[in-house]
This record gives structure tokens, sequence and C-alpha cells, in this order.
């Protein structure tokens, strides 16, 4: 039987055209024989909050409904239990389904991946005491990116980015990192810096395009410092994850990671950790997602 299902809800993604995805969802679920009960939150702090409480009443499964975002806040309530995390993307980029291999263009079969109840334990990253995420960390241009994308109220949804984007290669330099591997340390300049539970994020940037959400590793791409024209050239083949022949491109792995850099915020999952210096650590098999 599907159980009890508790469903986490992100009214605003894709910039609110996901209401009209929700009830055939919740209707699918239920005719299933799923008893169903929605969390909307006023906040994130409160939805994280309420879905917490939900977590520790120990349903059959805390289900995402939104984008990568909504999936970060319902790992930070489900990792290191035993309620599994389900997820029915509907955001823009949706890269942590992606690297699941989970549908991201149709709900009802998400739902479907949900009733089944097959459940496969993935890793997860810790960051400091109390924060996880599940896809990519990032500092340095693309967090800095993100720094003024979200101090932008215009242009909306993905635009907003293209021009903080160009705002930030106005004045942008290399940072000088220290990258704690384990027990070695590597200290150079770097346009950024990546830590990949998987292998993409910011809608499909392959950024640690090598990453396995099982493997018990995380994967760490360092962009070393070069010219802005050639970072130009080069960044788009992220996308494809081409961008690892580049002789400016450094990979490695670890179990833990410690960062440090003069002013970078770190962000993870797309959304804002706070800044270096910070430790990230690979906790095996510390989610149990619905696959």
């Amino acid at each position: 039987m599907p159980g009890e299902i508790a469903v986490l809800v992100n009214p605003a993604a894709r910039g609110g055209r996901s209401r009209g995805l929700l009830a055939p969802v919740l209707n699918r679920l239920r005719r299933e024989g799923a008893e169903v009960s929605v969390i909307l939150g006023e906040s994130p702090q409160d939805a994280l909050e309420r879905a917490c409480i939900a977590v520790a009443e120990r349903p059959d499964a805390l289900v995402a409904f939104g984008g990568d975002g909504m999936v970060h806040l319902a790992v930070q309530a489900t990792a290191g239990t035993d309620v599994p995390l389900g997820i029915i993307p509907v955001g823009t980029g949706n890269d942590i389904a992606d690297a699941l291999g989970l549908p991201r263009k149709d709900t009802l079969a998400a739902a479907d991946v949900v009733l089944r109840r097959r459940i496969r334990e993935v890793d997860a990253a810790r960051v400091g005491e109390d924060e996880w995420f599940a896809s990519v960390l990032c500092c340095g241009f693309d967090s800095r990116v993100n720094e003024r994308a979200n101090r932008l109220s215009w242009p909306p949804g993905m635009a907003k980015y293209l021009v903080a984007m160009v705002q930030e290669l106005r004045s942008f330099a290399p940072i000088p990192f220290r990258i704690g591997l384990d027990d070695e340390v590597v200290e150079c300049e770097a346009m950024l810096v990546a830590v990949g539970n998987t292998r993409s994020y910011g809608a499909g940037m392959r950024v640690c395009p090598g990453a396995l959400p099982d493997d018990g590793l995380l994967d760490v791409t360092i962009l070393g410092a070069s010219p802005k024209a050639q970072f130009l050239r080069a960044f788009p083949s992220v996308y494809k994850g081409t961008h690892v022949g580049h002789p400016a491109v450094t990979l490695r792995r670890a179990r833990r990671v410690t960062l440090e850099a003069p002013e970078v915020i770190a962000y993870a999952d797309g959304e804002r950790i706070g800044p270096t210096p910070l430790v990230c650590e690979v906790v095996p098999g510390a989610l149990k997602v619905l696959n």
C-alpha cells in the first residue's frame, strides 16, 4: 500500500506555473490509496520547520514538489533519517532529479515513482554541523553571480542571472583559495571551485561530470586563474561537461573538503549557504530516495 505521504510544496516553482500541476499529482497519489497531507510554509524557514515536524511523525515518505531549492529544503528534513525522500520535479533545472534518473518532464510519471516505493540509498554532503546538500556546492565566480542576481529585482527568471553575469565579469578577478582535500592542502588562484555530490547544477551545468551520488566521495572541480576572454570561451562547455579537458581545470576527489577564500559566499543546490571558511563532508547512504 502507498501509505502516508507528506508533500512539501513550492507554489512559486517555474514562476508559479507549477500550481496547475499539483492537483493532478495529489489526485494520482490519493487514487492509488495514499493518505496525503500537503505542507505549505509561509517562508522557507517555516516550511522547513513544518517538514521536520512531519518527518518526526514518521510518514512513509516526504515528497518535494518543486525545483532543486525545494529538494534542498526536504533534504534538511530527511537526511540521516529513515524517512524516504520523493521528488516531483517542477522547477527550472531539476538537476537533482536528473542525477537520480527521475522523470523530469512528466509529473504523473514522477508520482508513480513515489507510489512504487522502491528505495535507493544515496550520499549527501554535510556543511558544518547542520546543513546538507545533495548536488553541488559552488564558490567563486558562479556564487558571486548568484549574490548579484539575488539583489536584482529585474529582469525576471533566468534573464536576471545573465545580467548579473555580465555585471560580475566587469570587476571579477581570480580568487586565492586554500582547499583541503582529506589530508592534502592545495593553495591556488581560481575562478571557481565546485564540490559535487552529483554532476550538475544551475539548470544543467555539468561542472562535476563524473560525480556519482552513491560512491562515498565528493568530486572537486577547480577552474584555475585564466584571462577573462579565455574563461568566457571555456564556460559554455560546462553544459556538456567537456570543460574538464581545459588546461586550467583540475579534478580531484575526497571525502572531506575544506574551502577558504576571502569574501566568498558559498551556494549549494542553488541555495545560499554562507561565507567561507567551510567544511564539506560526504555521508554515505545519508539519504533514502524513492527511485
